[in-house]
């Protein structure tokens, strides 16, 4: 435990150190400026970002649940909830830089385009295998006395998970959904392959659109001084947010425990 707090406590306190000192009202007003202009900020990045992984999660989160509730409730020891969960463990694992170029090839190639929605379905298919599994994981823990009792009162099998397992791990489930955004709100390698960046604000996610993290790995290599401020800034933002989410989840996740 120590050893993890010291790497931790030492990323956070750089972080704070050298993220804190390029915050301004710019940063969040203003537009990524070109090299060595003065001035400029994150807002297209930040707002692209937000947008995407806000999508993302909508479109992944229903189906990653859907696919727990089903995995769980109704078919436990098939062939076909055993290959699911086969599957799923595999998109579990698979380094996000595959999902990129899958979604590249599938969407990006094929339209001539990079655009924001490719980046909403590659990070839409990380979130999904996050949710499935502590979904079924939820519902797995919820005991069978109280579907049984339900059963018994004769309450469809329907109504039971919707108002009696569901319930019971909502706060199981919704831990899951926002470990997942939290897990995307950082991804930089798909969105290399599917948004990939934008100076200005996008008029739609039809087009390249600008990301918070491909924004930071552009800047952070670059060899201006405002540009890496400014990715300083922007890395100070994403652990920030991603450290609430985390917290937010685990409290949560206690609280009803």
């Amino acid at each position: 435990m120590a050893f993890g707090l010291f790497w931790l406590a030492w990323i956070l306190m750089t972080t704070v150190r050298l993220g804190i000192g390029g915050l301004s009202l710019a940063v969040f007003t203003e537009a990524t400026p070109p090299p060595q202009a003065a001035g400029g900020g994150l807002a297209n990045a930040i707002a692209g970002s937000g947008l995407m992984v806000l999508l993302a999660t909508a479109l992944g989160a229903p189906i990653g649940v859907l696919t727990g509730v089903y995995l769980a409730e109704y078919g436990r020891g098939s062939r076909l909830a055993r290959t699911t969960q086969f599957i799923n463990d595999i998109l579990l694992s698979a380094p996000s830089i595959v999902i990129g170029l899958f979604v590249y090839t599938l969407i990006v190639v094929r339209f001539r385009s990079f655009s924001g929605w490719a980046g909403v379905v590659a990070l839409a298919l990380i979130v999904v295998p996050v949710v499935v599994r502590t979904t079924e994981n939820m519902l797995r823990l919820v005991p069978d006395t109280l579907r049984e009792a339900a059963y018994a009162l004769g309450t469809p099998k329907w109504k039971v998970i919707l108002a009696i397992t569901l319930k019971s791990a909502r706060a199981g489930v919704v831990t899951g959904v926002l470990l997942a955004l939290a897990r995307i709100a950082g991804e930089t390698a798909p969105l290399l392959f599917t948004s990939l960046n934008n100076q200005f604000f996008a008029a739609s996610l039809s087009e390249p659109t600008a990301s918070l993290p491909v924004t930071i790995f552009k800047f952070a290599m670059s060899p201006y001084d405002n540009w890496r401020q400014l990715a300083w800034a922007g890395v100070f933002i994403v652990t920030l947010g991603v450290l609430a989410l985390n917290i937010a989840a685990r409290l949560a996740f206690g609280r009803r425990q």
